[in-house]
């Protein structure tokens, strides 16, 4: 049995149940899908790939590329860990996204074969899923290193240790 709250009393104010939270640019649902959040994202980045297929002609592909690259990836990649372990579904959605990406930048047409070897070889982009391995993996190696470097996750007091780590990816020169 499911006991849900109405609302929450707090002093005079009145905090109202939603259906979809936004929590640092993530939407997550009620159920804790990752849906909404997808569909915000895919819709995003649609209409700024409808903004740069009007100005395509006009630009050369290095800067079609740059361009799509600077909007796409951006909004791809922003707090991309959470759809680890995601449903196909879900993470296809983002792929249908990069795959259009591709089109503009190549000027092919949406039934050209060869959209994954475009992908891999010429514009050298990961899929989705890849994506989202390559960032926990970096970000588990970073805390790694930090963990090795300072013994534990630095608090406030020894932060100013990790200077070095960032600047250098790697340990203080010896002196």
């Amino acid at each position: 049995m499911y006991w849900y709250l109405s609302h929450l009393q707090l002093g005079s104010d009145v905090v109202e149940p939603t259906d979809h939270a936004r929590l640092l640019g993530v939407t997550l649902s009620a159920d804790l899908t990752l849906d909404r959040h997808v569909s915000n994202t895919s819709a995003c980045c649609f209409y700024w790939l409808r903004q740069l297929r009007r100005v395509r002609r006009s630009l050369d592909s290095k800067s079609a590329a740059t361009l799509v690259h600077a909007f796409m990836s951006s909004c791809i990649d922003y707090c991309n860990v959470v759809l680890a372990e995601s449903p196909k579904a879900i993470t296809d959605k983002l792929q249908q996204v990069l795959n259009a990406a591709a089109h503009v930048v190549t000027e092919t047409w949406k039934y050209n074969r060869g959209l994954t070897d475009i992908l891999r070889n010429e514009l050298y982009w990961l899929s989705v899923l890849q994506r989202v391995k390559f960032k926990l993996g970096t970000m588990m190696f970073f805390v790694a290193c930090v963990t090795q470097f300072c013994g534990t996750w630095p608090t406030s007091a020894r932060r100013s240790q990790m200077l070095p780590l960032v600047v250098n990816f790697g340990p203080p020169d010896v002196i």
